[in-house]
């Protein structure tokens, strides 16, 4: 069944927010024929993400806005989470798929920039912004264990796939997943954070996880510079697995009026944080609950599509979940093998269509 907020829980959305307010409410309305994602009734493989250092576990997936120096406008980006070793968080490589299927290695993250910990693991967090700034979030363990996972770091490149600095420490405790808004020379990076207490609390669960807002001001002849970092949301629940490494809040997406959704993928919803482009104060209790339930299975990608659908790759199936604006959930299968297959997606704005990586043969997938 899908859950609905409390009144309390509506009230304390304020005004200012009645979108997601209608949006929330409409979450158990029944769904109509059409949706978002019934647009693409075709699924394709794009490329093998495998680069010729053998990387595999495809994590997180961003469209490049424009060409810049090896960036070329509509390709996609892929990080790879694991080495050939196949042990989790041991994955230094990037892969670019070009619109035609070419794919080839945009960076190699060796040796490990400073701030990073004692290895490289890149996780489902990925952007680019228009500058050709390329951020990734990396979750490094020795061994495949959650054991020894650290903290990690968010790592910085060039167009060229150089690392150019790195962000880490204070909030930045296991950056999961993330998305981007710019304007003008400054972008805001909202990232989750799965190792807050998780480790300390192994096997058990912790409502610690957070999203972070990282602000940068772009500067085309040098790093980035931090000008501000806060925590803008408390309270999700996290835990180590054998299987997965670690699962806690993941897929973020930006929507109207600067609601950023959140995939809470142990709780199987779907959160909303409003206000996140100015909140100053943590807003705690996990967000508000936009969807739950249903056809949500362990939700871990999530990207925003026009009209206000937000649509869920599920860890716990091989299903994409269109969460409708004005009714209900849509769910479809793209990964006949079922659970521990789907990570990050995105929805196209160069081509028409919406890009999942599948681990499961480590590949780019596309529905057109």
């Amino acid at each position: 069944m899908c859950s609905m907020p409390t009144l309390r829980q509506i009230r304390r959305l304020g005004l200012a927010s009645l979108a997601l307010v209608a949006l929330t409410l409409a979450a158990s309305a029944p769904a109509g024929a059409s949706s978002f994602l019934s647009r693409f009734p075709t699924e394709t493989t794009l490329a093998s993400t495998v680069p010729a250092n053998g990387d595999v576990n495809p994590y997180g997936i961003a469209e490049v806005p424009r060409s810049v120096g090896s960036l070329v406008r509509g390709g996609l980006l892929v990080s790879n989470f694991n080495a050939a070793s196949n042990l989790q968080g041991t994955g230094t490589t990037i892969v670019q798929v070009l619109p035609d299927g070419t794919a080839s290695q945009f960076a190699r993250i060796d040796p490990v920039p400073s701030g990073c910990g004692a290895g490289v693991g890149l996780t489902t967090a990925l952007v680019v912004l228009h500058s050709g700034l390329v951020v990734v979030g990396s979750l490094p363990t020795s061994d495949g264990s959650a054991a020894t996972a650290q903290p990690g770091c968010l790592i910085a490149l060039d167009a060229g796939g150089h690392v150019v600095a790195t962000l880490s420490g204070g909030p930045i405790a296991g950056p999961w997943d993330m998305t981007a808004v710019e304007h003008g020379d400054h972008a805001a990076l909202f990232v989750t954070n799965v190792l807050n207490g998780t480790l300390a609390a192994s096997p058990g669960t912790v409502d610690q996880g957070t999203v972070v807002r990282l602000t940068l001001r772009l500067r085309h002849d040098d790093a980035p510079r931090l000008l501000d970092e806060r925590v803008i949301a408390t309270g999700f629940p996290e835990r180590t697995d054998p299987a997965a490494l670690v699962v806690g809040p993941t897929g973020v997406a930006l929507g109207r009026h600067g609601t950023l959704f959140v995939a809470d993928t142990v709780g199987s919803r779907i959160a909303a944080i409003p206000d996140a482009l100015t909140r100053t104060h943590p807003f705690g209790g996990g967000g508000i609950t936009v969807s739950s339930g249903g056809a949500l299975n362990g939700p871990l990608g999530l990207a925003a599509a026009p009209g206000g659908d937000l649509i869920a790759a599920n860890a716990g199936d091989g299903n994409l979940v269109d969460v409708r604006p004005f009714g209900g959930q849509l769910a479809r299968t793209v990964e006949p093998a079922g659970a521990g297959t789907l990570f990050g997606l995105a929805v196209l704005g160069r081509r028409d269509g919406i890009a999942f990586v599948d681990d499961g043969d480590n590949t780019l997938r596309l529905l057109h």
